[in-house]
Order: structure tokens, then C-alpha cells, then sequence
């Protein structure tokens, strides 16, 4: 497949700044369908909070959503509204699935609560380019951890926006895959990284 590239807006889309007298008690939730099933965005003008990726219809979206507000122990994220959303994003997370070569280091995310090891983890993780990989145990390196491959793995296990923090491209020692936490599993983060290693042939 030919490499394409599409260009990169700088900052979040003015349909996710309007929001609404209770935005900060709420998430904007956009469904959208792609080559790898149904996804949906989750986020405010914080930034974007969830990426629900490759489910098998928009009511499977909705329902994982729902979970999501009912797990969370945040007061200030209660509930949902379904609204065309970062609509930006989503046409370019599109594109990403087709095959085309999209950066996403641009895209601003809401990661409340993280320890500074998780924040330095996700922050070196967001380096890692299109068609790159880096195993756990080089990721902890780079995050000033170099013994903590396995807590590498929780944090990416735990990694509520896939694809925008590219999890996927962390792999386990000898070329082995790792885990993945999607509808789909290992199957789905084999696809993404032969998606990007053709992509950028």
C-alpha cells in the first residue's frame, strides 16, 4: 500500500470548545463506524478522555460508554451526551484505519489521576512514531524505570485511548505481541501494526 499522508490539525475542533453550561460534568460521546468496527470518542473540552474502538454495532458503543460513566469513580463525570463530536478527529481516526498515515501527538487528552511514573510513561509512549515499535522493557528505560517492564505493561493494559497513545506499538521481548485490551484483542493490535508497516512501504 502507498504511503498517504493527511494533514494535521493543530488544535481540538471548535465542535468540541462550544460545550454547554454542565460540560464539566459531562462527556461528549461521537459514534462512528471504520474499517475495524464501530468506534466512539469520549471527552470534553479537557480533551479527549475515552476511545472505544472496534466494536460490532453503535449500540454496542453505547453500552460500553454506559459502563464506563457507571465505573467511574469521578464525581465530575456522571453521564454522557451523544453529539457529532471532534468530528476532525474522528474522520482522521477514519483514515487511520484505512491505511493512511496519521500522527496524533497533536491531539489534546484528559488523563486525571495518573502517577508520575504512568505520566512518564504515557509521555514517551507519544513519541513513538507511525510503523515504530519498542518493547516494554525499552519503554520502561526511556520512562527512567529500567527494571519495571511488567508495571509498563499495566499502565499500557490500563490505557484508556488507544491508537492516540499508541499502545499498540509496545511489543514483549523476542517478537512476541503482548497484550491488548479491545473487543478484538491480539488480533486487532497484529492488524494495526502490519496496517502501519504496509503503510509506510
Amino acid at each position: 500500500m502507498g504511503q498517504r499522508t493527511v494533514s494535521v490539525p493543530k488544535s481540538i475542533s471548535k465542535t468540541a470548545q462550544k460545550g454547554t453550561s454542565n460540560e464539566s460534568f459531562s462527556l461528549k460521546l461521537s459514534i462512528f463506524s471504520t474499517e475495524i468496527g464501530w468506534c466512539g470518542l469520549m471527552g470534553n473540552s479537557e480533551g479527549v478522555e475515552r476511545l472505544l474502538m472496534g466494536h460490532h454495532s453503535a449500540a454496542d458503543v453505547r453500552q460500553a460508554a454506559n459502563q464506563v460513566c457507571k465505573e467511574n469513580h469521578d464525581e465530575s463525570i456522571k453521564m454522557f451526551e451523544e453529539s457529532n463530536w471532534f468530528p476532525d478527529l474522528s474522520e482522521r481516526l477514519q483514515d487511520y484505519y484505512q491505511g493512511a498515515v496519521v500522527e496524533f501527538q497533536d491531539v489534546k487528552v484528559s488523563l486525571p489521576h495518573m502517577t508520575k511514573f504512568q505520566t512518564r510513561v504515557i509521555r514517551e509512549l507519544k513519541k513513538i512514531g507511525y510503523g515504530k515499535q519498542i518493547t516494554y522493557g525499552e519503554l520502561a528505560s526511556k520512562a527512567g524505570a529500567p527494571r519495571a517492564a511488567r508495571a509498563v505493561g499495566t499502565v499500557m493494559s490500563t490505557n484508556r485511548i488507544p491508537i492516540i497513545i499508541p499502545c499498540h506499538r509496545v511489543v514483549a521481548s523476542g517478537g512476541k505481541l503482548g497484550g491488548f485490551s479491545s473487543p478484538q484483542g491480539t488480533s486487532l493490535k497484529q492488524h494495526l501494526l502490519t496496517l502501519e508497516s504496509e503503510a509506510i512501504q
